[in-house]
Order: structure tokens, then C-alpha cells, then sequence
């Protein structure tokens, strides 16, 4: 075997097993219509109302209900058949799409209207994340994990790589009500990819029998142990204040950069989706994630964040943005990984619930502040916010190793 088969053999291995590999194409279409769909959202709203304080809390309102009872999603999880979860959330999913492109295309379309859509996908969510992120290691097992994780990172940001650059021709030649029409088709394909899937196939999973104080035990387990609560509280702090970039991009291109066309805010997430791309196929190539190599995304996605923010112009910041992307994502694959790599089966659910409350669920905090803090100066501000604070992150992860590893060094030098 030549070195470049055994590269891509080894960087797409969990393509290998069947269940996944239809996972992956249905989800490839749903999440670029997925792409077509925020990005007609935020471009509505910026048309309603021309303000980035609205486009905050539409975010904030699709993230709310992960934020309250992201938790009990995880456990439901952890009870039930995954499979059959998917089904229920993507069908629901879809339907959202589909309403929110008749409100449009009939002209009853409100900001109300699009915070309601946006809530409800919350709702939705709140199953649906949990779901899809303990039914991946059911799909592949054990061994493929971590392939398998950052190949689903791949997917997501080849949607947001070909969502983008899809939305803005169709805003421009079709308009708004069609990303929707077609965001809803898209997740036929998802429902199609589970129905074919072979429950033979699939890795036997445990299931938990309801009792009294389930999701106070995820909490305590995963404050309980060092590696799961330093990864979770290192997710909060990008999910908080760096991943708001459906805010902040809007209003860069809008406002620093005077662009207002819909294909310069799809130029800056397609050059995103393509660095993301990058760092997730670069990531599913390494079977191990470590502490170190986490903390080193986070140091990387920082600083390119920050050249991002005072990028002189469009095409620079879109040249930014791929390292950016590349690094993000591949932070997120490793802290993905790591997840579920350290947690019990029977925990599974609610350990990646905490991931989702984490990183999607804080998003009602972090993107109305966001959106106030660009509205009171300046959008490159908005970035180096979220910039800073990853950098300060970054640095206390590495600060935890090092201490962490004086004091095994301590008990060794005793024992």
C-alpha cells in the first residue's frame, strides 16, 4: 500500500463501516441546508431590523432551551434508542424549515415569527444533539471514536463550506423563503440514511433504567472527574464568547467592511467551513487526542481569531478565517473525543448533553452580550472578545497540565 492510500485509509477508516457511511451522506446534505437556513435567518433579520442586538437573541433563542434542560436531553439518551430519537427530531426539524419558508414566501414573516421558529428548533435540539453524538461510537465502536468524531466535524463544516455559498446564490436569484423550502428538503436524506441502516450492524449499547436523581449524577460525575469537568468548562469558555460567529460575521461584513451583499457574509463562512474542513480531516487522522493537544488548538484558534478581528479588509479577514475555522474545529473534535473516549457507557448521554450545553447551550448568555457589545463599539471588538478570553483559556489548560504533573511527580518522588 502507497503512503497516500495509507494515509487516507487511516484519516477516513470509520467510512469503512456501513451505518456510518449513510450517517455521513445524509447528514453532508441536511447540514448544508442546515448552513442555507442560518444564513437566510440572520440576513432576514438584518433586512427587518438592521440590528445586531436581534440577531442576538434569535441565536440566543434557538440555544435557550439547551442552556435550561439540555440535561434531561442527554438522559433521555441514554434511555432510548437512538436511532429512533433521530428520527423524531429530524422529522421535527424539517417541518420548522418548511413553516418558516411559508411565513416568507406568503410575506406574514416577523421578527416574532423567526424568534418562535428558532425556539422551537431549541426545543428540538435539546434531543436531537445528544442523540446524534452517543449514536456515533453505536455506529462504529469503541476503536473508531475519535475517526469517527472529527470525520463528523468534517461533515458539519463541509455543510457550512457548501450551505453559504448555496444561500447566497439562492437569496440572490431565488430569495430568502427558498434556503428554507430546501433546508427542509434536505433532511429526507437523514431519514432515508437511518431507515437503510442495519440494526445487526450496530455496536450493542447499554440503556438506563429510569430512577430517582439521573441527571444530578451526570453533574456529579463529570465535576468528579478532573479530565471530563476541565474539557467541559474549556467548551463553556469558547462556546460562551468565541463561537458567536452568526453574529459577529453578519455585522463584520455588514458594517466594518460596508459589504451588503449576502455573498460577502457567505464569502467569510465558506472561508470558515473550508479551514474547518481542513482541521477536521487533519485531526480524524490522529487516533489519540490528548490535554496537550487540546490545549494547543485552543492557543491556535485564538490567535487567528484575533487576526481575524483586525483583518484591514474583507479578503483578509476571509484568508483569516480558514486557520481560524481549521483550528476551531479541530478544538472541537479533540474536546469532542476526549468526551466520549473518558465516559461510561451508561453515562454517555449526559456527559455529551454537558458538551452540548457547553458549547451550544451557553449560547443565550454569550450571544445577546456579543451582540451588545459590537452594537455599543465596533464588530472587530465582538471578535477580539471572544479572542482574548480563548487565548486566557488556552493558557490555563496548559498551567492545569503543569501542575498536574508536578504533583505525580510529588506522589511519585513519595511512594
Amino acid at each position: 500500500m502507497s503512503a497516500v492510500a495509507a494515509l487516507s485509509s487511516r484519516t477516513f477508516a470509520a467510512l469503512r463501516v456501513r451505518n456510518f457511511r449513510l450517517y455521513f451522506i445524509g447528514q453532508l446534505i441536511s447540514t448544508s441546508g442546515t448552513w442555507m437556513q442560518s444564513v437566510a435567518q440572520g440576513w432576514l433579520l438584518l433586512q427587518i431590523t438592521g440590528s445586531s442586538v436581534d440577531l442576538g437573541i434569535a441565536v440566543a433563542l434557538q440555544y435557550a432551551p439547551m442552556l435550561v434542560f439540555g440535561s434531561y436531553g442527554g438522559l433521555v439518551a441514554d434511555r432510548h434508542e437512538k436511532r429512533r430519537i433521530l428520527y423524531l427530531t429530524q422529522s421535527g426539524a424539517g417541518l420548522l424549515a418548511l413553516a418558516l419558508g411559508v411565513l416568507v414566501s406568503t410575506h406574514h414573516v416577523t421578527v416574532d415569527s423567526i424568534y418562535a421558529v428558532a425556539a422551537l428548533l431549541g426545543v428540538v435540539n435539546v434531543f436531537d444533539l445528544p442523540g446524534r453524538q452517543s449514536f456515533v461510537q453505536e455506529m462504529v465502536g469503541r476503536d473508531l471514536i475519535a475517526n469517527a468524531v472529527s470525520l463528523n466535524s468534517v461533515l458539519m463544516n463541509s455543510g457550512r463550506l457548501i450551505g453559504p455559498s448555496v444561500a447566497a446564490v439562492t437569496i440572490a436569484l431565488v430569495g430568502t423563503a427558498a434556503c428554507f423550502y430546501l433546508n427542509a428538503v434536505s433532511f429526507i436524506a437523514v431519514i432515508v440514511a437511518l431507515a437503510l441502516m442495519k440494526r445487526a450492524d450496530f455496536t450493542p449499547m447499554q440503556t438506563v433504567e429510569r430512577e430517582k436523581g439521573q441527571v444530578r449524577n451526570g453533574l456529579r460525575y463529570v465535576m468528579e472527574t478532573p479530565r471530563l469537568r476541565n474539557v467541559i468548562l474549556a467548551v463553556a469558555v469558547v462556546g460562551t464568547f468565541a463561537f458567536n460567529f452568526t453574529v459577529t460575521l453578519p455585522v463584520f461584513a455588514h458594517i466594518t467592511f460596508h459589504q451588503h451583499s449576502a455573498a460577502n457574509y457567505g464569502l467569510l463562512l465558506g472561508a470558515m467551513g473550508l479551514g474547518a474542513v481542513i482541521g477536521g480531516l487533519v485531526i480524524a487522522h490522529r487516533a489519540n487526542p490528548t490535554p496537550q493537544l487540546l490545549a494547543g488548538l485552543a492557543l491556535g484558534f485564538g490567535v487567528f481569531m484575533t487576526l481575524t478581528a483586525l483583518a484591514p479588509s474583507l479578503r483578509f479577514a476571509a484568508l483569516a478565517l480558514v486557520p481560524t475555522g481549521a483550528f476551531s474545529i479541530a478544538f472541537m473534535s479533540t474536546a469532542n473525543s476526549t468526551l466520549q473516549l473518558n465516559s461510561s457507557q451508561s453515562m454517555r448521554g449526559r456527559v455529551m448533553s454537558l458538551y452540548g450545553v457547553a458549547f451550544m447551550g451557553v449560547t443565550p448568555i454569550g450571544a445577546p452580550l456579543i451582540g451588545y457589545i459590537i452594537a455599543e463599539s465596533d464588530p472587530r471588538v465582538g471578535l477580539l472578545v471572544g479572542a482574548v478570553l480563548t487565548l486566557a483559556m488556552a493558557v490555563g489548560l496548559l498551567v492545569s497540565l503543569r501542575g498536574g504533573e508536578s504533583r505525580r511527580g510529588v506522589a511519585e518522588a513519595l511512594s
